[in-house]
């Protein structure tokens, strides 16, 4: 809950950045004297190393309180979301704010609601929540609303041309997304031939429009597709049922898997079962075995949605909401759609926090080139 101490994160803010400090002065001075002795530091620093110096010891923001964000997630201990939560946690530590993760870790949405209801409850001071439901949040966003409690949906929303009353969106287009991939799989497949559609939870929000999406250009290419779903629990049970299915369907070209686990499944069930050059694989995500199943060839493509970006920005817009009086509204954000392959591959072998794939915060060097 919000604080009712004005100074508590510019207090937070202040030992922030004097931490930073010392870790940029190189331990140069010790951490007492260094308001006292700044000057003399300074002198013979040029006016652009001073107001580096001097900028980096004042807070980011003006005093506020100290924020608490509620994030109510669907499957909140698949890996996919890894990325989301490092994402959050770096947004609090800048504006000094705390968040709680909390919802269902296997697509239940009444125990979202629950936890949607217990933010209100506890006066959040702002909400981000995945719609995979299309009626199911609309009286806990609305009151939410109604209790001056900001709601951002990340991740997933309900669909296009439904009401819901959240402020914005974080995340990508899911429809667009599906139809992206299935003219990416057109390219290895012919008409006539079978396609499978590997889903966790057919239905819900986050992962069926990629399916619909891809449907329309299988139907037009004369592409057979059927729709293959696993389980919300990610390993065994996601692995045991593909390979299930594909005991009965060993004609299928091409396997669509649209969710973190069932990826991981399928990268690992074509490289167990010797698949590579008989059964390609679009998949998505980017986690480690996914990129370095492409690096080896037993996944022709995957899709980045940026999951890293949808924590981030959900918490600033949140905060900014809170710290200009309503005045900064949440806008939609379009996290994209990267189409990663074995010739782009190589960036995401490298593990790094932006993709989930290790904790350590360090800086990766900028490419030196961008493709257009």
């Amino acid at each position: 809950m919000a604080s009712d101490k004005p100074d508590e994160v510019s207090k937070e803010q202040r030992e922030f950045s004097r931490r930073r400090f010392l870790r940029n002065a190189g331990g140069v001075v010790a951490a007492a004297p260094i308001y006292a002795g700044l000057a003399d530091i300074l002198t013979e620093q040029d006016a652009s190393a001073k107001t580096y110096v001097r900028n980096d010891n004042i807070p980011f923001f003006a005093s506020h309180p100290k924020y608490h964000f509620f994030m109510v997630n669907h499957v909140t201990t698949n890996s996919f979301f890894t990325a989301t939560i490092y994402g959050i946690q770096d947004a609090c530590a800048i504006t000094g704010s705390s968040y709680t993760w909390t919802g269902s870790n296997n697509s239940i949405v009444g125990q979202m609601v629950a936890a949607m209801n217990s933010a209100v409850a506890a006066k959040a001071a702002g909400i981000g929540v995945c719609l995979i439901d299309n009626t199911a949040f609309n009286g806990p966003v609305n009151t939410a609303l109604s209790h001056g409690i900001p709601v951002i949906a990340y991740n997933a929303d309900v669909s296009a041309g439904v009401k819901n009353n959240r402020q914005a969106y974080v995340g990508q287009n899911n429809l667009t997304a599906g139809a992206a991939v299935g003219t990416e799989i057109l390219k290895h497949v012919k008409k006539g031939d079978l396609v499978a559609g590997i889903i966790a939870t057919p239905g819900t929000g986050n992962i069926q429009p990629r399916l619909d999406g891809a449907k329309p250009v299988f139907k037009a290419a004369g592409v057979q597709f059927v729709e293959v779903g696993t389980s919300a629990t990610e390993g065994a049970p996601e692995y045991n049922k593909i390979a299930a299915w594909y005991a009965g369907h060993k004609s299928v070209k091409f396997m669509m898997a649209v969710d973190s686990g069932d990826s991981n499944a399928v990268a690992q069930f074509i490289q167990k079962q010797n698949l590579s050059g008989k059964v390609g694989a679009s998949v998505w995500d980017v986690g480690l075995p996914v990129v370095q199943a492409i690096n080896a060839g037993y996944v022709t493509a995957t899709v980045d949605q940026q999951a890293y970006l949808q924590g981030f920005d959900t918490i600033m817009q949140l905060f900014l909401w809170n710290i200009s009086g309503g005045l900064m509204r949440p806008t939609n954000t379009d996290t994209g759609l990267g189409i990663v392959t074995k010739s782009n591959v190589k960036p995401y072998l490298s593990t790094n926090r932006f993709e989930g794939t290790s904790a350590a915060q360090k800086a990766i060097p900028a490419p030196s080139s961008i493709s257009f």
